[in-house]
């Protein structure tokens, strides 16, 4: 880039109003005024989805692609969700319209219902975003007011739609949101171009012309109006008259007939001028191109909807102001006041001294060191030349005088000094930005805020700022701003300062962020809400070196594709292992070539991909593996076996027929019974969907046991409301009778989709819903119920079993433990003339700390003897707790959770049957099948396990020749039906499946390979039936 253009740059970005930030979001497949532009770009393919979080945040507007033959397809839903989500404006461009005249040959009135649908699906998506915001504020705001009073309207059937306007919210060409191109070809057009021509040509106003151009008008000929009603009078509409036919001949006499004579007449009325070259090419794409670029060109028209429909850095919606600032459940008028003080500051976007510097970095992104602008060589000036020439030239005159030797060693020299210049490879990181408000200079001291920081629990004096060299504070560091960098694509220009509402590249920063972070000069700016990211890392592989000497190189390569990665973790096992977990195969793929390639530099070995399991239970079933119903041979066998895993059973342990598990610890004075149920299905998937929300209600139940209160916005107050009022009803029946107010706990991990149930007898403890029980604007429970000694014990037992299940030490999933009976009796002490001296004496000093003085610990109740919490006794509950879950989970019948992916398919009929055979040789299943209207395509959507998916795509390319392409979504958990350690019990079993049973059975397959995987003991039988082999014989 040229200093002219670098210093217009520069010039441009002091004035924020003529500033653009806006990022392309797409399916994987799809005058005088200067403005400064900065376009981010992100990845179409589902696995990518977090660049498009990173991208969305930065930004203030979006272009949404889409194809015109396929619409909207899934990730489309996704990309509009997450700009919907970021409260940015999103611009369509309906891409390939040139597929509609070439490949699906559609008349022009035929592609323009085509268009109109394509508009409707895009609009229903927005519509369903927008309709949910609607109810979600109007239940927030309903819980806000108060009772009315007696006489006054009570119910308000209304649900706020009616009343608001959502017409700047839909996409319409009228509205100058909507632009039609070919990118292919280089052109593309919006409405207001061509009302612009015909305004001139035919004397209408323009402004009537957008009005009518996208809609049922029509054009009178005789009377020369705009009139509506094109439909029912059987007449083109404008749009297909005035625009659509004019583009199908121009392709028409150019492509298809090369017509040269019609070719000149159109050239000639369009007056362009078209190159001799371009005319006698033998590729009519050539001319195509040439003709469209000068008469709808695409740069010029997606530029001037940017710079007209998108805001500005200035125009940001103080609703999304809030919405960054307000994190966790924290509402922002529940925010310190000069925390709230800063939100001026963002709407204004003020780039002066006094303003306070707000940064988000969304992402850090590796740069190799020789492309950093500190590396490059710079341009040398013509005092440098001269010098440079002049030692040449000496150099030359002693090389002429030297013997060979000399000239040897120059080669030496100079090659040794090329090698020092170029230097090693190297990463460095550049935090990916935008300033929202102040002015980042380079030398300035600011401070990094974590996820985790809390402005309001901040021990720092009043107006402390990062030069003041502040105290330590939990998440927050101090550093200074070492290098600024404006991003031109692959290059990076030094810079001295950047002003409020650009987008930058900061320097330096690797060692205070590891993936997003905020930057302020203010220590009450609080850390931005955290991306929303839609894929989920759940294809997962271990890594270790081909060499074992190059593990340190592993390790760092694994830190910086940690922090370069936004999406990929990077764990390492307790057995030691290297562990990274991808959004999908393609991901994977790519982040192992980044390993090798950037980060690592070494060679690997890895391997096969880790899919993540679910162990649940369900129901007894009803029939058989032959389904036969169950008889009373059946339920003898059952019985029979349920006796001999009786006798298995460790000395402690007692299972009834039932399903209650008693099991008493090693010491004999705690004794536990538990029971397990399975939960429903749609509870199960309840509790899934609300994680955060539960994490929310535990650490409001943390700080409440504290003593500390917790602000709890309506909104989130709300939802736990509602939450409740669903899990209450999902939860029916005589077995779950007032199970949502006897939860104790959420596992594993505190918030997942199983539950501990209080069926104790007199035991009341606090409940998990204490945020809707305590008093507003305070965090006290309502009741003052205390818990009981080592209750902690008994959650994090049930905390532990939760987490690895015993089938293959996968977590469990949809399961309810109920405690029915839980008993502690007081240790016998020993005869105190037993005592030594010593003895004694300890106990008499130990006497008064036990007598209930301040420093007497929970639990340390006297005679509960082993009672407390930290005493061998809590260890041995928390032993006897996962062991009892264990145990009362593998009394019922246990299956297999399977990730499953939800994969749609675009294939023509010829391959309909090859894709249906890739799919049930990978144990999927077909859920629809429909034609596309207007094609030739079918859309199949089916469901695939996660474990089966690796090599999916490539395999269904080879078997259709590039005719279908899958695109991959996680989608949701579910059963396998096949018990994974079923046996023949039944006659019609034994004939059906033989004495051995050895069919393939996909459940316990997958058991079998996580646990060899984990080391875990695995019963199989390497021979089985053996019988003594012949060899051949030697004499032929």
């Amino acid at each position: 880039m040229g200093h002219t253009s670098l210093e217009k740059i520069i010039a441009l970005q002091k004035k924020p109003s003529n500033i653009r930030n806006i990022c392309i979001l797409a399916h994987v497949d799809h005058g005088e005024t200067e403005y400064l532009v900065n376009l981010i770009d992100s990845p179409g393919h589902v696995d990518f989805s977090s660049e498009v979080s990173t991208a969305v945040r930065l930004c203030d507007g979006a272009i949404v692609v889409v194809d015109a033959v396929e619409g909207v397809c899934p990730q489309t839903q996704v990309v509009l969700r997450q700009a919907w989500l970021e409260n940015i404006r999103p611009l369509l461009v309906i891409n390939k319209m040139d597929r509609l005249i070439v490949e699906l040959k559609l008349s022009p009135l035929e592609a323009y219902t085509h268009l109109q649908k394509i508009l409707e699906q895009v609009n229903a998506v927005t519509g369903t975003l927008f309709a949910s915001k609607v109810l979600e504020e109007r239940a927030a705001k309903d819980t806000e007011e108060q009772q009315p009073a007696p006489g006054e309207q009570v119910y308000d059937w209304s649900a706020g739609l009616e009343e608001t306007d959502d017409s700047h919210l839909y996409f319409s060409p009228d509205q100058g949101n909507v632009a039609f191109a070919s990118a292919i070809d280089g052109w593309g057009f919006s409405i207001r171009m061509f009302a612009q021509i015909y305004s001139q040509k035919m004397g209408i106003r323009s402004e009537l012309f957008l009005k009518t151009l996208w809609g049922d008008f029509y054009l009178n000929a005789k009377a020369k109006k705009i009139m509506k009603g094109a439909q029912s009078k059987g007449k083109k509409p404008l749009f297909v008259q005035l625009v659509l036919d004019n583009i199908w001949s121009l392709y028409d006499a150019v492509v298809t007939r090369r017509d040269k004579e019609k070719v000149d007449k159109m050239v000639t009325s369009l007056g362009i001028k078209v190159m001799a070259r371009d005319l006698r090419h033998a590729d009519p794409k050539v001319l195509l191109s040439a003709i469209c670029s000068q008469w709808l060109p695409l740069s010029q028209t997606v530029l001037s909807m940017v710079c007209e429909k998108l805001p500005a850095p200035t125009d940001i919606a103080a609703e999304r102001v809030e919405a960054l600032m307000s994190v966790g459940a924290r509402r922002f008028d529940s925010l310190p006041e000069e925390t709230q003080q800063l939100k001026k500051a963002f709407l204004e976007c003020a780039s002066e001294d006094e303003a306070p510097v707000i940064i988000f970095v969304s992402k850090m992104f590796a740069v190799d060191s020789r492309a950093l602008p500190e590396n490059k060589q710079r341009p040398l000036t013509q005092e440098e030349l001269s010098q440079r020439r002049e030692l040449a030239r000496q150099r030359h005159a002693e090389r002429q005088a030297a013997n060979q030797s000399s000239e040897s060693t120059e080669t030496a020299i100079g090659g040794s000094a090329k090698a020092s210049v170029e230097g090693p490879r190297r990463e460095h990181f550049v935090a990916f930005a935008r300033v929202y408000s102040g002015v980042a200079r380079r030398g300035r001291k600011v401070f990094v805020l974590g996820p985790k920081y809390d402005p309001a629990l901040a021990t720092l004096p009043r107006g402390c700022f990062p030069d003041d060299a502040p105290p330590s504070v939990p998440h927050m560091a101090s550093c200074t701003l070492e290098r600024l960098y404006l991003l031109m694509g692959r290059e990076l220009e030094e810079l001295d300062e950047v002003p409020a509402g650009n987008v930058l590249g900061i320097g330096g920063m690797e060692e205070f962020i590891l993936k997003s972070a905020t930057i302020s000069t203010s220590a009450a700016c609080p850390p931005f809400t955290p991306l929303n990211f839609e894929a989920t890392p759940i294809v997962r592989v271990a890594i270790e070196p081909k060499h074992p000497s190059e593990m340190q190189k592993l390790v760092q390569g694994m830190r910086l594709l940690n922090q370069a990665d936004p999406c990929a973790e990077v764990l390492i096992q307790e057995s030691g292992e290297h562990v990274l977990l991808t959004a999908g195969e393609v991901h994977l793929q790519r982040c192992l070539d980044d390993l090798r390639e950037r980060f690592a530099r070494i060679e690997i070995s890895v391997s096969e991909p880790i899919v993540p399991f679910r162990e649940t239970v369900i129901r007894p079933p009803k029939v058989d593996m032959v389904n036969e119903e169950l008889g009373r041979q059946q339920k003898v066998a059952v019985a029979r076996q349920a006796r001999e895993e009786q006798s298995r059973y460790p000395e402690g342990v007692q299972v009834d027929p039932s399903g209650l598990v008693v099991l008493t610890t090693p010491n004999k004075l705690a004794t536990l019974g538990v029971r397990a149920l399975p939960l429903p299905d749609e509870a199960t998937r309840l509790l899934e969907g609300n994680a955060e929300l539960i994490r929310t209600m535990e650490q409001f139940n943390l700080m409440a046991r504290e003593g500390r209160t917790m602000e709890i916005s309506p909104k989130t107050l709300e939802a736990v409301r509602s939450f409740r009022a669903e899990l209450a009803s999902h939860l029916q029946g005589r077995r779950w009778r007032d199970a949502v107010d006897r939860i104790w706990a959420f596992g594993p991990r505190r918030c997942g989709p199983n539950l501990l149930l209080n069926s104790l007898e007199g035991y009341c403890r606090p409940s998990v819903w204490q945020c809707l029980e305590a008093p507003q604007g305070g965090a006290g429970p309502a009741t003052p119920l205390t818990l009981r000694d080592l209750d902690s014990s008994v959650v994090s037992g049930f905390q532990l079993a939760a987490l690895a299940g015993p089938m293959c030490e996968e977590p469990l999933m949809g399961v309810c433990f109920a405690v029915e009976s839980w008993e502690v009796r007081p240790a016998s002490r020993p005869d105190r003339q037993e005592l030594g001296s010593a003895a004694r004496a300890e106990e008499e000093a130990e006497a008064p700390a036990a007598g209930g003085g301040p420093g007497r610990r929970r639990g340390d109740a006297a005679g509960s003897g082993g009672g407390d919490c930290y005493g061998p006794l809590s260890g041995q509950l928390i032993a006897a707790t996962k062991e009892a879950c264990r145990y009362a989970f593998q009394a019922k019948s246990q299956r297999l959770m399977a990730a499953m992916y939800t994969c749609e398919i675009m294939a023509t009929a010829e391959v309909l049957g090859r894709v249906y055979g890739v799919l049930s040789k990978r144990e999927g299943r077909v859920l629809s099948e429909e034609m596309k209207e207007g094609t030739d395509m079918f859309i199949i959507t089916a469901v695939l396990p996660v474990a089966e998916s690796f090599g999916f795509a490539d395999e269904i390319r080879k078997r259709t020749s590039g005719l279908a392409s899958p695109q991959l979504v996680f989608s949701h958990w579910e059963v396998i039906p096949s018990d994974p350690f079923w046996v023949p019990t039944t006659e019609e079993e034994y004939l059906h499946f033989g004495e051995k049973a050895d069919s393939a059975n996909q459940a316990l397959k997958y058991v079998n390979a996580v646990r060899r995987r984990k080391g875990l003991y695995v019963e199989e039988k390497l021979v089985e039936h053996a019988e003594k082999q012949r060899t051949l014989s030697k004499n032929k």
